[in-house]
């Protein structure tokens, strides 16, 4: 894509602002503030964030000034993220997924809850770099982690929570069905 030290200082700052939407509307999601809204909330926040990711995997290649990354200071406790999204989450959490659909079909075991709080991870880090005024770093961190691990994770979320809610909308009793279908006729 060839993007200028330029464009790629505004696009450090215009991730910088979703990376920090995503970490405040995880928090929600995971403190209860969003009851009963806790599955569309957060598919808009992780659909928001993959979109986002993904400009940082079609750009070339993120290369810092320095060759080394600096350190970025203490990790976020995510911990409590993990633990409030699992009961959010309660029966919900686990789902079966293609290990790497690239190279086989083997299946594995993920959970939202590990995955929202990969995801936050790996954004927060990068906000440390970005916070700190070395936005390149920040950049270089984001695209390299959305690569390796929360653009997966991210993208597996989203499409759990699509299912989740397609299946909370699509699955009820042909009698209830069948009304509706009577009523929106008679409309």
């Amino acid at each position: 894509m060839g993007e200028s030290r330029t464009n790629l200082g505004e696009v450090a700052d215009a991730f910088a602002e979703q990376a920090r939407t995503f970490l405040t509307t995880a928090v929600e999601v995971g403190s209860g503030a969003t009851s009963g809204a806790v599955i569309p909330v957060l598919l808009l926040a992780v659909s928001d964030v993959v979109a986002a990711g993904a400009r940082l995997g079609a750009m070339v290649d993120v290369v810092p000034p320095e060759r080394f990354e600096p350190d970025a200071g203490d990790e976020a406790d995510l911990g409590p993220l993990r633990e409030s999204l699992a009961l959010q989450f309660d029966s919900l959490d686990e789902y079966a997924e293609v290990v790497d659909p690239v190279l086989g079909a083997e299946v594995g075991r993920a959970a939202v809850s590990d995955d929202v709080a990969t995801v936050a991870e790996a954004l927060a880090k990068g906000l440390q770099h970005y916070d700190a005024g070395r936005r390149a770093e920040a950049l270089w961190w984001w695209q390299f982690s959305y690569l390796s691990s929360w653009g997966e994770r991210a993208s597996g979320v989203a499409r759990v929570l699509v299912m989740v809610l397609a299946h909370l909308r699509l699955d009820v009793d042909d009698d209830v069905a069948a009304e509706a279908e009577y009523d929106a006729l008679q409309a």
